[in-house]
Order: C-alpha cells, then structure tokens, then sequence
C-alpha cells in the first residue's frame, strides 16, 4: 500500500507542478544587462607565448527572465580572444537568465609574442557583443601581446601623465618599442628620440562628463604635449627613420587616420626638431602654439583626420617633406608668426575642400560669429615646393588690412583658380617668381593614386628649381643637381 502512495504523491506533484505558469521573459525594450566590468583586461605583459583566462559576469536585475538573443566576439574567427558562456565554449544565441541572477563568461586569449606585428600587435582589442530586446551593448577585451615600453603604463587610457627631468634629457632608444596611454606632458624637459625607435599611442574615444553626469563630449585619447618649458628633438636618419602611428596594426588599420590625436607643442615651446620622422594615422599631426618653434626636416605627415601642420602664431621651418592625405588643410598658419617651407610636396587630393597651404594674419576667437577677432603679422617664404590638389584652390589666403601679411612664392608649382579673381589676388601668378601653374592633364608624380609622389618621367617639376646648398640632398638622401634640381622633396632619378 506505501508503494502505490508513493506514486500517488508523485503524480499528484508533477500535475501541481505543471499547472504552475512560466514566469513569462522580460521583454521590454528598454531592457538592459548590468556588468560586473566594462573593460576586462588581461594585464600581464606577454614575454613568451602564453595564455590567459579572466572573466565577466552579466547580470539580470529584473524580477523577470531575460534572454540575451546573442552573445559573441565582434571579429569572429578572427579573434585573438576565446569565450565560454555559462559552461559552453564559442558564441551563444538565446541564453536566459533567471530573475534577478546572473551569468559568468570566460574569455581566454592566446599571445605570441614573437610573431609579426600584424599577427600579435602590442594591444589587443575586441568587443564582445550582446543583443538584448534589440539592443546591443559590448564589454571591451583589451591584452598585450608584444615586449614593448609602455608610456606611462598600460592603465592610463584618459588620464595624464606628466614627464619631468628638471631641464634634462630623457632619451628613449630601446630597440623595444614605446607605447603611450592617454596623455604624455613632457615639462621641464627634452625628450629625445633616437633613430629607428617606434613609437605607437594607443588612442580611442573618451567621454569627458558634466555636473549632472552627462556626457559632454568625446575626444580622440592618445597626446603628445609639451609645455612651454618642455621640447622634443627626433633624431631619425634616412636608414633608421623614427615612426609615431597608431597602436592598430592589423590588416586595415594602415591608413585609417584618427587614430590618436596627435602631437601638440605647446605655448613657448622652443627649439623643437624633427628629422627623419614618418608620423601617421592620427587626428592631428603636428599643432605649434603661440610663440613655440619647430624644425621639421626629411618627414612625412600623412593620413590625418584634420592638419598635417598647424601653427598658430607660432615658427615652423620645414624642410624636404611630404604632406599628403590630410583631412583638413594640409599645412595652416594662422594668426600670423614666421614660415619657412622648402623643397616641399603638399597634396590635398579627396573629396575634401580644404586646402594644401592656408595662411592668415587673424584668428576669431568665437567661430562662427567673429565678434572678437584678433590680429597678428604674418611672414611666409615658401620656395621649391609643390602646393597641388583636387580643388580649384589649393592656396588660401586670408589677410587682414594694415597688421602685415608679407608672403613669397618661388619657384613652386601651384594650384589656383578662383584666388586669382579680382576681389582676391588677381596677380598672383605675376608675384609668384617662377612659379607654375598646375593643370590636372599635368605629367607629375609617378602614381598618386598610389600614394607615390616620386616625379614622373615627364613630370613638369624636374628642374625648375634653384639650388639651396643647405639642401642638396632630397627626401630620399640623392643628391639634387646643382645646376637645375627638381621641385618637390624627391629629385627625379
């Protein structure tokens, strides 16, 4: 008789149970997970190929089930990461979690320190993705995979950092290479980097929030600064030329700019130089403030978002370099100051407006109105150097009456139009001494469509310069002719 009671209570249960409803999934689309980070990070240096396991957990704070409709690695089977959601190894689709509990995913990744950059860069990021009720949300995966310096550590992404040696050098010539977080203040101090060294800031967006914990705005992290008492001297050759990119060197990151700000040389900055460096893939490359000087010689500043050269009141002196692929004017003087620019290549080729030489002798202070404009004289010498692009004016003259705007043009190939009008400057051409005027059906540089701006066979810049004894070798260290060199950085071979 115990026996047929046991089943009898057991029947009894599994029909109560059944008439229990399900508690019905959260579907709201408002609905959102909570995370225990949102940046997990693997925070070992990787010396030797290794592993490393961290984890995440996802939280369901509602008194209702969720179901997260997928859960995966952004870049997919090219991830350098792995993930085991809630026991199961890979992707995840329809995962529930119960209400108010929680879920773990593990994320492992794998380094080889010693394969190429472009396999294992010094940073390595993902986005490990979720979809709930429509809406997505993502928890970063950031480790290190190569042996490298990192400027000032690797937690500094938004902070500063401040580089002191009381009015000393610090030298950075590691054949290791530098990675740089967040913001570098060089103060009080002579930064010098030495040929061939690499240096790689590691950029992103980054939220800056007001009172009311809103967000403001969002800049580009990754900085390079001095203060007035600081200073940056480049030691590059041409054999052993020093790079400052971006720290993202995989397939298709090579020529996406805004990748890091940028370098700024702050006001009262003196006695910059700059020789032999190849500086890429930022927002900005180089912004020379008020009363600050820079020497840049044998560089190239390419795939910015914005300036490749800004100088605001400012001294530039730039010598045997190539501007190209620049978002905004390719070199902008503003606000007057002294400008040299010599055996120079500045192409502003795209779809953007925008310049490849812009200069003026005034700054507003509140664009767009210019309610408060502000004046300062302007001296520019700009000589053997081809200033071309894809708009009608690569040339912008912005000039304020009776503050000084004293500009000269010599033996440059030039690209203007509608700044030779009569309201503007309809002699132009008359003062610029030996100067030529470009024409698309031109012969020029040897491919520009491929980023090639050696002359070509034909090209209409071989020798219509004038020697510079100073400089008579070109970017590539050949020697220029004495007699007739080429216009441009390169001479023609």
């Amino acid at each position: 008789m115990k026996k047929y009671l046991f089943f009898f209570f057991i029947t009894i249960g599994i029909l109560f149970n059944a008439c229990i409803p399900e508690t019905e999934i959260f579907t709201d689309g408002n609905a959102m997970l909570e995370f225990s980070v949102d940046t997990l990070r693997f925070d070992t240096v990787f010396t030797e190929q290794g592993s490393a396991t961290r984890f995440v957990r996802i939280y369901n704070t509602y008194d209702q089930p969720v179901e997260i409709s997928e859960i995966k690695l952004v870049r997919g089977d090219q991830s350098k990461f792995r993930i085991n959601v809630d026991g199961l190894p890979g992707d995840a689709t329809n995962v529930e979690i119960p209400p108010n509990d929680s879920i773990y995913i593990f994320a492992e990744v794998t380094v080889d320190p010693d394969q190429d950059l472009s396999t294992s860069p010094y940073v390595i990021q993902e986005d490990l993705s979720f979809l709930i009720n429509g809406n997505a949300q993502r928890v970063v995966l950031e480790a290190w995979g190569q042996n490298a310096n990192y400027i000032p550590n690797r937690f500094n992404n938004g902070g500063i950092a401040v580089l002191n040696c009381n009015g000393q050098d610090v030298i950075w010539d590691d054949p290791k290479p530098y990675v740089v977080f967040g913001i570098l203040v060089i103060d009080n101090c002579n930064l010098v980097i030495s040929a061939g060294t690499d240096i790689y800031v590691h950029g992103g967006l980054e939220s800056v929030f007001d009172s009311m914990n809103m967000v403001r705005q969002f800049f580009n992290d990754g900085r390079i600064i001095t203060t007035g008492s600081g200073r940056i001297n480049v030691e590059g050759t041409v054999e052993n030329p020093v790079t400052i990119q971006g720290d993202r060197l995989e397939e298709g990151f090579d020529e996406i700019a805004g990748q890091w700000f940028g370098i700024i040389l702050g006001a009262g900055s003196k006695n910059n130089n700059f020789d032999f460096v190849n500086i890429k893939n930022s927002s900005l490359g180089i912004a020379v403030d008020s009363a600050a000087s820079l020497v840049i010689k044998n560089s190239q500043i390419y795939n910015t978002a914005s300036h490749a050269l800004f100088g605001i009141h400012s001294e530039i002196e730039a010598e045997n370099c190539l501007l190209y692929n620049n978002g905004a004017t390719a070199f902008r003087a503003t606000y007057g100051g002294d400008y040299d620019m010599r055996h120079c290549t500045v192409v502003s080729n795209g779809e953007q407006s925008a310049s490849a030489i812009s200069m003026s002798n005034v700054l507003c202070t509140d664009f767009p109105e210019c309610t408060n404009i502000l004046f300062n004289p302007i001296i520019a010498n700009i000589e053997n150097s081809i200033l071309i692009g894809s708009g009608k004016d690569e040339i912008s003259l912005i000039e304020a009456d009776n503050v000084g705007f004293d500009y000269n043009f010599k033996n440059c190939i030039v690209k203007v139009e509608e700044i030779l009008e009569a309201d503007q400057y309809p002699n132009f051409l008359t003062d610029c001494e030996n100067c030529i005027a470009y024409d698309r059906s031109d012969a020029l540089f040897f491919d520009d469509n491929e980023d090639d701006f050696h002359l070509d066979t034909l090209s209409i810049a071989e020798e219509q310069a004038f020697f510079i004894p100073e400089l008579s070798v070109d970017l590539d260290g050949m020697m220029r002719d004495m007699e007739r060199p080429d216009i441009g950085c390169y001479e023609f071979f």
